[in-house]
């Protein structure tokens, strides 16, 4: 009876633990099962998003090329290629075009932006850019048209492509609500696409590692160019010489020496023959442009000043910025500085507003653009975060705008609308540029009629418009053999655009770079 107790107990033992593992093989079962269904359900939600977000996108693009048709006259051969293939009528609420092969909508493009590979490498870019412009404001908005946008937008672009059908620049009759900056930028993207040579500075000094040139500024009047660098000399050309066609070695008309390496040189936009420059010693100098004679000294700087500008309210009045953390205010008639703005790191560069009596921008090596109103200043009218490294050049776009560089590889374009009372910028980066190269050197900055053109350690210039985040324009120096100083078309030995300069009587660009190469440049 003791054995059939065991024996029972033992059964039922094992029947259980039968029944135990039948119940974990269900539950894992079930437990596989609602994983996958919760990933289905996750999936078709997220697909749900997309689909969603596709339609809105979708119905803004309806809107806005409804928006074109309404405000621009079309005729057959199009500058919008594209809504003219096979049938232009309107079916519905959309335009309809062939695209079943993509053949009509490559040749499209390839007619309105000439390099296909280069529109199609820059696509994700412009589209997000056109997403960006286009959900900053509500949709209802966007067919609303303000005076001051078609006072804006009232400008002549035509695209060569179609310059044989249509000799006349087409007029802009309207911007399209808040996409009026976007369809500019895009125009200047379809119409340029390089810079091409139209002169060469060639002087006997050129060539030369040791003929760095740092900056290079315009005289009031853009007849002459002033370049300053590590050769602790100042030279001065006549512009007008220099010849795409000729190969003379052009002197120049002026020639200064500076005791250190020079950093920066700004001629006065007012007064004709006062250049200032800045060096290494942390030397403010003014100099006689036309006796190539020096003026006077400012020596208050205790290290490296990297940065010297004219204020453009005030022909008397200047700044420096240096690596003792701190920008100098100067009057040209007084030995002493007017006042010191001192900040928590070394400042790179400085630039008075040409819209503001009162402001002045510097960048700083805490990765920040500081804005000052020079009533004020104990505290910054604004600071403008967003930089991942030093910030080595600040330009204004126009009045409401500045462009600042940093050697994050980058450029970013501020809204100055959008700073708070506070003087804080947590959303006011309306635009970052991105294409070149830019780590450790100062490569220049130089902005025209939104244009924004810098330098590269590609040994590239580069050319924006303010409201596209990708280059429109490139061109790329000849490489100097560091030992022959034979020009060659292999690796850069280190070789960069080391400062631009627009001209802007005749909307051309001059630029340098580390080996003393000057070219005079215009975008095709």
């Amino acid at each position: 009876m003791y054995n059939r107790m065991i024996l029972d107990s033992e059964v039922i033992r094992e029947s259980k633990e039968s029944n135990s593992v039948d119940d974990v093989g269900i539950s894992d079962d079930e437990a596989e099962t609602e994983q996958l269904l919760d990933f289905l359900i996750l999936f078709k939600e997220e697909k749900k998003k997309r689909e969603a977000k596709l339609k809105e996108e979708l119905n803004l693009l309806n809107e806005d090329m409804k928006e074109v048709e309404r405000s621009y006259s079309f005729v057959t051969d199009s500058v919008f290629p594209l809504v003219q293939i096979n049938n232009p009528e309107l079916r519905g609420d959309s335009l309809h075009f062939q695209d079943s092969s993509g053949s009509d909508i490559s040749r499209s493009i390839r007619r309105l932006f000439g390099d296909e590979e280069r529109y199609m490498s820059n696509i994700n870019q412009l589209e997000n850019s056109y997403f960006s412009s286009r959900f900053r404001v509500l949709p209802k908005e966007a067919s609303s048209v303000s005076i001051n946008d078609k006072n804006v937008m009232e400008s002549r672009w035509r695209l060569p492509q179609v310059e044989n059908v249509n000799k006349e620049s087409r007029r802009i009759q309207s911007s399209v609500g808040c996409l009026g900056s976007f369809f500019e930028g895009l125009c200047k993207f379809a119409r340029y696409s390089k810079f091409e040579e139209c002169g060469r500075l060639r002087n006997r000094d050129l060539l030369s590692s040791a003929n760095v040139m740092c900056a290079l500024s315009f005289d009031r009047d853009e007849d002459h160019i002033a370049a300053g660098g590590v050769s602790k000399k100042i030279k001065i050309f006549d512009l007008n010489a220099i010849s795409s066609n000729s190969v003379d070695i052009q002197y120049p008309v002026v020639e200064m020496s500076n005791k250190s390496k020079l950093s920066c040189v700004c001629w006065n936009p007012y007064i004709k023959n006062h250049l200032a420059s800045t060096d290494y010693d942390g030397v403010v100098q003014m100099w006689d442009a036309d006796t190539g004679q020096p003026l006077s000294q400012y020596m208050e700087h205790q290290k490296r000043a990297w940065s010297v500008h004219f204020s453009l309210s005030d022909p008397k009045m200047f700044a420096s910025g240096s690596d003792d953390c701190s920008v100098k205010l100067w009057n040209i008639s007084e030995r002493n500085s007017l006042g010191t703005i001192w900040n928590p790191a070394n400042i790179c560069c400085v630039q008075f507003s040409a819209y503001s009596t009162n402001h002045l921008f510097f960048g700083s090596a805490d990765y920040k653009v500081y804005g000052y109103d020079l009533r004020h200043t104990r505290i910054p009218w604004c600071t403008l975060t967003g930089h991942g490294k030093t910030v080595s050049y600040v330009k204004f776009i126009d009045a409401e705008a500045v462009v600042s560089a940093s050697t994050d590889n980058s450029l970013k374009l501020w809204d100055l609308k959008k700073i708070s009372s506070s003087g804080l910028s947590s959303d006011a980066c309306a635009v970052t540029f991105k294409g070149h190269s830019n780590e450790k050197n100062f490569v220049g900055l130089s902005v025209l009629d939104g244009y924004i053109a810098c330098g590269s350690e590609s040994n590239e210039v580069y050319c924006y418009h303010k409201s596209l985040p990708v280059p429109i324009a490139t061109h790329k120096f000849e490489s100097v053999d560091p030992i022959s100083g034979h020009l060659n078309s292999g690796d850069n030995n280190g070789q960069f655009v080391s400062s631009v300069c627009w001209r802007k009587k005749s909307n051309m660009l001059v630029a340098a770079n580390s080996v003393g190469i000057v070219k005079l440049l215009q975008m095709v």
